[in-house]
């Protein structure tokens, strides 16, 4: 009976000690800037949360001493112990420490949740706002150029080679801004004027197809811009750009001293804003942009303003419901056709084009972090495009609608593994009788990708999507490949997949190898466009999807030289494509039947039309090193990389194969070797800054650009009239710009006060005359001064 009794007592004890609480409640900051941190996992006592958008956080956790852990990815791990008492709260603050390893740095793109950079199983790069600023940047892609391995000409993106020129319609490379797709629902093209830089906050770029996370259009890669969200103090900053466009080494390229002008200039002022008002944040800005254009009667002035808001619900904690819109008017001229290669800067007579156009989106969502840890987000997109174009006296208008919602959820469990899934609906509308004439289509997605690590070593990624498109009556008939071309493409859907691999070798290697399909269903543009730009652009309505994979190995090595630390990165890759879409040469075989008036009249039945033209292989290297921190008192800001890549067709024949002007396999429009370079030295209030660029020559491009276009009709170029060559010149010039070239940037900056800081650039130091597509050369040496306010 003794005995029953005390083990009563005993169980009594342990029972109630078991069960007695307290509650440990606080908020989580940054040690240095002292902003709060949302997102920070707490562990105490196997309980675990996760702090709200405000840093806040609450636990019951058992009496007695307890260790609380608090982790972040991009922060050193937190750990304390806290005396727990029954029946109370324990208040504590914690202020984390930003991690001191440039391999910690935090990306969201690779897999769409927050996840070390070292450990992304694929190749990435990421750009963060300062260099926007010290470049004095005006639109995005004149910052992407700096990139390893990313080449952009005429607000056209190829990441390693994986795309040529198609003159703005459809995009192997997925521009998002906070990972919602900024392609338009007509052209399927990318405007870089019309990404808010204002609000930037990084910008990461996947190398390599993502269409199983990201869809069409990411056949070649992604970019994703992260905007800046708005801090427990109020920021403002404000940028003053001015350009003068100097002198060509050419005077016959210089028209306004023809003209008897002053040199061209381009003026803009970009601001930001960003408060938080009680639990609503507010995060605002714009640009006013005015350039006369170094080309003759090339302008552009714009306006564009954003505003992004945010609200944290209190009384349901992890809820958030906010609104992102951007909008933007924008008119001004261009040209695709120069007069001549002496006139380069001059266009063809009729050519030059007129717009008028605006862009805007509204972007509602939903965000919730369950008291679990799951997160459910729910977003939504009207974009809207509006195009008042006209050329040679034809209508090129349209007005195209896009409307998007997609829904992803996402759990971290405790065993180091995350999952994340969703579903994309999208739908399009164009109005454009004289150019696309009126087309309907629709997106349908789902996809899921699971990461788990293993052994605190190896992280194993794999996920796929499955993806349905339809335009007008063309729509989706898929099949499964591999490293092969699908032979059966009955399936209703089409599915990609994508796998990767990264092993901690040693504290700061990583090893990573990947795969990964791609899928591109083409643009309403390269399927229905019927217009000229000097000449014709046909229809072609049978044009089917393009396939593809990229593959890659690579290797990343972090490394520290005293307070100087970054990291060291090097990948070999493989992309192949199937069926690939370029636009290609084509007659219009009823026009030539006609030939009414001769040669000159028939010369207006033949142009240009998007093409399947088979496959594509694509392999080579690609090495960048990045870093930033101190070398004794100055303080070092360093990107560098060096691509090489082998662009060529597989199924080469050159017997059949006369398209392009090299005859060989090389694919058109590539350009194989590049090199990036962009190095900063800041000592005190003075900094100066170098950036360079080297770009082998193109080696091919479709000879009707250098023929006359009647060339196979047995007119020779020596008696052929100049209004039968698109660019006269182009065969003479290339042949005199034959080798590749080195452009450079210089730069000077002061910090006059904490709150002002003035800067001076050339940009094309030593004048070099380089052209990127064929007719469009690039601006001569031009000289910038910007001033720059944060308060």
């Amino acid at each position: 009976m003794i005995k029953r009794i005390l083990i009563f007592i005993c169980q009594f004890i342990l029972s109630y000690t078991s069960y007695a609480q307290g509650v440990v409640r606080g908020r989580v900051t940054d040690k240095s800037s002292k902003e709060t941190l949302p997102g920070v996992v707490l562990v105490c006592a196997d309980k675990n949360t996760v702090t709200d958008v405000n840093g806040n956080f609450s636990l019951q956790v058992p009496v007695g001493k307890q260790v609380i852990k608090a982790s972040l990815v991009g922060y050193a791990n937190f750990s304390k112990t806290i005396d727990i008492k029954e029946k109370d709260t324990t208040v504590i603050a914690i202020a984390m420490d930003v991690s001191n390893r440039a391999l910690d740095e935090v990306v969201v793109s690779a897999g769409k949740y927050e996840q070390k950079l070292s450990e992304v199983t694929v190749s990435m790069e990421v750009i963060k706002a300062d260099l926007l600023q010290n470049k004095a940047v005006v639109q995005l892609d004149q910052i992407m150029n700096q990139v390893p391995g990313v080449y952009i000409t005429d607000q056209q993106v190829s990441i390693r080679g994986g795309s040529g020129f198609t003159y703005g319609a459809g995009s192997r490379v997925m521009m998002l801004v906070d990972g919602m797709p900024m392609i338009s629902a007509d052209a399927g093209d990318i405007k870089f004027n019309y990404i808010p830089i204002e609000n930037m906050a990084q910008i990461e770029v996947i190398k390599g197809a993502s269409s199983a996370l990201y869809g069409s259009s990411a056949l070649n890669g992604v970019i994703n811009m992260r905007t800046k969200f708005a801090g427990d103090q109020p920021e403002t900053q404000v940028n003053m750009v001015t350009g003068l466009y100097g002198d060509a080494d050419r005077e016959s390229l210089d028209w306004w001293k023809q003209q008897n002008k002053f040199n061209p200039m381009y003026q803009g002022i970009t601001f930001s804003h960003a408060q938080k008002f009680g639990n609503l944040d507010l995060v605002m800005g714009g640009q006013l942009y005015k350039d006369e254009g170094y080309r003759d009667s090339v302008s552009e002035n714009r306006i564009r303003a954003n505003i992004n808001l945010r609200y944290r619900f209190k009384k349901i904690p992890g809820l958030i419901a906010g609104i992102n819109s951007t909008a933007m008017t924008y008119n001004g001229n261009l040209f695709f056709l120069w007069k001549s290669a002496d006139q380069a800067f001059q266009s063809r007579p009729g050519t030059l084009s007129a717009y008028s156009n605006t862009r805007n989106n509204i972007d509602p969502y939903l965000n919730y972090v369950s008291k679990r840890g799951g997160k459910h987000n729910l977003r939504g997109r009207y974009f809207l495009t509006n195009n008042n174009n006209s050329s040679g006296g034809e209508n090129q208008s349209s007005r195209a609608e896009l409307y998007y919602g997609e829904y992803q959820w996402q759990k971290s469990f405790k065993n180091k593994f995350n999952i994340t899934a969703g579903g994309v609906g999208m739908r399009q509308v164009v109005l454009a009788p004289y150019l696309y004439g009126t087309r309907f289509g629709k997106n349908l997605a789902a996809y899921v990708q699971a990461d788990k690590k293993f052994f605190n070593h190896l992280t194993v990624s794999g996920g796929m999507r499955i993806e349905y498109n339809k335009v007008d009556t063309a729509q989706t008939k898929g099949g499964f490949f591999f490293l092969n071309a699908p032979k059966k493409t009955n399936l209703p859907v089409q599915p990609v997949f994508r796998a990767g691999l990264n092993y901690q070798a040693l504290e700061y290697t990583f090893i990573r190898a990947s795969f990964g399909q791609g899928y591109r269903f083409p643009s309403v543009a390269e399927k229905y466009i019927n217009t000229a730009v000097g000449t014709n652009i046909y229809a072609n309505p049978s044009l089917q999807p393009e396939k593809g994979y990229t593959a890659e190995v690579g290797i990343k090595q972090g490394f520290k030289i005293g307070n100087f630390q970054g990291f060291f990165d090097a990948a070999y890759f493989v992309t192949h494509y199937y069926n690939m879409i370029d636009l290609g040469f084509k007659y219009d075989t009823v026009g030539k039947s006609s030939q009414i008036n001769g040669i000159t009249d028939l010369a207006k039945n033949v142009g240009f039309q998007f093409q399947n033209i088979g496959n594509a292989n694509i392999n080579g290297v690609d090495v960048s090193i990045s870093g930033t921190g101190k070398i004794g008192p100055i303080r070092v800001d360093l990107l560098s990389g060096y691509t090489y890549s082998n662009p060529i067709n597989p199924n080469f024949n050159p017997k059949t194969d006369t398209t392009g002007t090299s005859r060989t396999n090389v694919l058109r429009y590539r350009n194989k070797t590049m090199f990036k370079n962009d190095i900063q030295l800041t000592y005190k209030v003075v900094s100066f800054g170098w950036s360079a660029r080297y770009t082998s020559v193109m080696q091919n491009l479709d000879r009707r650009f250098q023929q006359n276009i009647l060339y196979d009709d047995g007119v020779p170029d020596q008696y052929a009239p100049s209004q039968l060559f698109l660019l006269p010149g182009l065969a003479q010039y290339r042949a005199t710009h034959n080798t590749g070239v080195w452009v450079n940037d210089f730069r000077i900056a002061c910090q006059v006060s904490k709150n002002v800081k003035v800067s001076f650039l050339i940009n094309n130091f030593f004048n070099v005359e380089f052209m990127s597509r064929p007719g469009l050369i690039e601006p001569p040496r031009t000289f910038i001064l910007q001033v720059g306010l944060k308060f």
